[in-house]
């Protein structure tokens, strides 16, 4: 330390840690016999500022401080915890774990890591907190789906990093590490609204599996959901503000996938892909406002795309994508990029966004690119439209069909006027 100040400040931090997750533990404790806690507020200051001053120490006189009043606090900690483990059989230990974390992040706040140490103590202090949430979510996975996620991790740290990064086969398209790369980020984002929908379920209605269904698969809910307004006409415009906000939320993820590999396209895929999204989200919004909430059966809405199946089955249509993407750039130039991007929107467009952003880094003009993902999005669009007409019959065919037939045409038109 080179001033007296900045030691007073680090050791303050220090106290301050140990006293913010000291009022997260009293107050999960409150309700306990005073003394039958393994520390408290006042406990858990003292450990943090123990922690500063034992690294301030060791600084002088060396590591085997820091080893010492470490083990000795470790020693003192796990007898109160057994002493009050005989009074309360119930006692976790997450307490014990969290003061002797304390101590560590006391002692890397006077070792210039403030940033590090405070930002470490606010995480932990939301884990201690947040306890039930946490639980449910986990109570939330299924075992099918644990063993998916456990799959596809396995081969994001094992496989991806050994994959060879370079390209292979026709024009040096396929790159092994980057279509891995590709597959695991599309998963994430899917599991992400799959998750949400699984925690929150029914009892969240329409409107919340419509926004996290679209981060997943929005032609999934626009199916699932033309299907349940086939069968229960009470229902049909419940169920048209769910499939037109599956269908908003997807124009969003498209910029971020897309803003993944290419953070230019951004700047020019924003303002079609928010119009064509405000002209679904505003008809939404209008109907909500009319209507009270009602629960779905959302059970049977998506496929978990932790799947390895499911992975992989993407994975297979991405190289297809972007073979093909290859080939009519050589071949038929950019008439043939936009005429595969409005035929892929059709099944998907998360391939097409993926092979054409990759491709804007370095053959691909910016402008095209956002014309073939805009087309990609309305032919997307065109399909969950007469999707929702078809099976959901003449009320979705006006509340649904109608604004993103509308959303399509002022995408199109923006590219248009803005674009080129």
């Amino acid at each position: 330390m080179n001033t007296s100040l900045e030691l007073f400040y680090t050791l303050a931090v220090a106290l301050s840690i140990g006293l913010l997750i000291g009022i997260e533990r009293g107050w999960k404790k409150r309700e306990s016999i005073e003394g039958t806690r393994i520390a408290g507020v006042r406990t858990f200051g003292l450990i943090g500022l123990l922690g500063g001053v034992t690294a301030l120490l060791s600084q002088t006189f060396g590591a085997l401080v820091f080893g010492t009043v470490f083990i000795g606090l470790t020693v003192i900690l796990a007898s109160a915890y057994i002493a009050a483990l005989k009074q309360n059989q119930d006692l976790g230990i997450t307490t014990l774990i969290a003061a002797l974390l304390t101590f560590i992040l006391g002692a890397l706040a006077v070792m210039d890591q403030v940033i590090l140490a405070s930002t470490s103590a606010v995480v932990m202090t939301l884990l201690l907190g947040y306890k039930p949430i946490l639980h449910r979510w986990v109570g939330a996975l299924e075992k099918k789906e644990l063993r998916a996620g456990l799959k596809l991790l396995l081969l994001t740290v094992v496989l991806l990093p050994i994959l060879p990064n370079e390209g292979y086969g026709p024009w040096q398209t396929l790159n092994p590490y980057i279509i891995g790369w590709m597959i695991v980020l599309i998963a994430l984002i899917s599991f992400v609204g799959y998750f949400a929908i699984k925690i929150g379920g029914a009892k969240r209605g329409v409107v919340f599996t419509g926004v996290f269904g679209g981060l997943s698969a929005s032609t999934a809910v626009t199916l699932r959901f033309s299907q349940l307004a086939r069968k229960d006409a009470n229902m049909r415009s419940m169920l048209s503000i769910g499939v037109l906000l599956a269908c908003g939320t997807m124009l969003p993820r498209m910029m971020l996938v897309a803003g993944v590999f290419n953070l230019n396209l951004v700047n020019q895929l924003w303002l079609p892909a928010t119009v064509m999204a405000l002209l679904v989200y505003l008809p939404a919004i209008l109907y909500w406002r009319t209507q009270t909430g009602k629960n779905i059966d959302t059970t049977s809405v998506l496929t978990n795309p932790l799947d390895l199946k499911v992975a992989l089955a993407f994975g297979g249509i991405l190289v297809l994508i972007m073979l093909l993407s290859a080939f009519l750039k050589q071949t038929y130039g950019d008439a043939g990029i936009l005429s595969l991007a409005a035929a892929s929107g059709v099944f998907d467009v998360d391939a097409i966004t993926l092979s054409l952003a990759r491709m804007s880094q370095d053959s691909l003009a910016l402008n095209v690119t956002v014309t073939a993902l805009v087309i990609a999005a309305v032919s997307n669009n065109l399909v969950k439209a007469m999707m929702a007409s078809f099976i959901g019959g003449k009320e979705m065919a006006i509340k649904v069909g109608l604004p993103l037939a509308i959303s399509s045409l002022g995408g199109g038109l923006t590219v248009w006027f803005f674009v080129w």
